[in-house]
């Protein structure tokens, strides 16, 4: 299977890159076959249509990579070795930490609500084979367009896609009355430079959208491995809330999706604009 897609333009004019690592969808039918859940309930944790709403990245002069294994399958969001012992037979090291322990490693145990996926156990040979087959080769993908807009632009904005289910947005508590429609991640400033962060927020916020900033969710391993703003490369993780485009329960377009896609697509320019733009100053060490 593939295991993903990059579309290039056809002329690369920004240092701005999309991903979607999470809306992969090329369920194998092995896996179905030793899923203990029906179809749609494994496609909970998929970010359903997140690259169809980027789909204009080429257009605006900047590459889209796009997983086309599901997240159910490999999460090319956790670092390779986010490896999960109660799922996982044989594992001789375990790196443990909250996700894993919740079942959601690197090859996820669960999907969205703590649903078990499998019946039992997995091969670590299998779980090694799927490793082998998507996460390295994804990842590898992603590290050379990063490099490459490094060399041609003098930095790198990678801009990780994803979608939020609109219940997720409950653990604001009742004093957010007004709940985004949209999440930025940088991990406190970690992984972008505040700036560049504050323009993208604005591009948002132009776009009639409610943004904020690391809650709930901050970015994760992507944000992490590949955000270096004192090396001029940032990694910014958006979250879409689902509501604004899609039939959750159904995981269906809603009437709108269009609309919508192209406000997206507006935001996309601005984005965009900002990898035409003179780099951003080097954070303070």
């Amino acid at each position: 299977m593939d295991a993903f897609r990059v579309q290039m333009p056809a002329r690369r004019t920004s240092a701005v890159i999309f991903a979607s690592p999470h809306s992969g969808s090329d369920y194998p039918k092995d896996f179905l076959a030793k899923a203990r859940l029906d179809e749609r309930a494994v496609r909970s944790s998929e970010d359903a249509f997140v690259d169809r709403l980027f789909a204009a990245a080429p257009t605006l002069g900047a590459p889209l990579i796009t997983a086309l294994a599901p997240r159910a399958y490999v999460d090319l969001n956790r670092a390779e070795d986010e490896l999960d012992p109660a799922l996982i037979e044989g594992l001789r090291r375990v790196n443990p930490n909250p996700r894993i322990a919740s079942g959601l490693g690197v090859i996820p145990r669960v999907v969205a609500g703590g649903r078990p996926i499998y019946h039992g156990r997995i091969t670590h040979t299998e779980a090694e084979a799927r490793l082998a087959a998507v996460w390295r080769p994804y990842h590898a993908a992603l590290r050379r367009l990063m490099d490459e807009a490094e060399e041609r632009f003098g930095q790198a904005i990678l801009i990780d896609c994803h979608s939020m289910p609109h219940e997720a947005l409950e653990t604001l508590g009742p004093r957010s009355a007004r709940k985004p429609d949209v999440v930025i991640g940088d991990r406190f400033g970690a992984a972008a430079s505040p700036g560049l962060v504050a323009e993208i927020e604005a591009a948002f916020a132009r776009a009639g959208l409610r943004t904020a900033r690391n809650m709930p969710f901050a970015g994760a391993y992507v944000a992490q491995a590949y955000g270096r703003p004192a090396r001029r490369r940032h990694a910014i993780q958006i979250e879409i809330d689902r509501a604004l485009y899609m039939d959750e329960a159904q995981i269906t377009p809603l009437p709108h999706f269009e609309l919508f896609r192209a406000r997206l697509s507006g935001i996309m320019a601005e984005i965009t604009a900002l990898g035409r733009a003179d780099p951003m100053p080097m954070a303070a060490e």
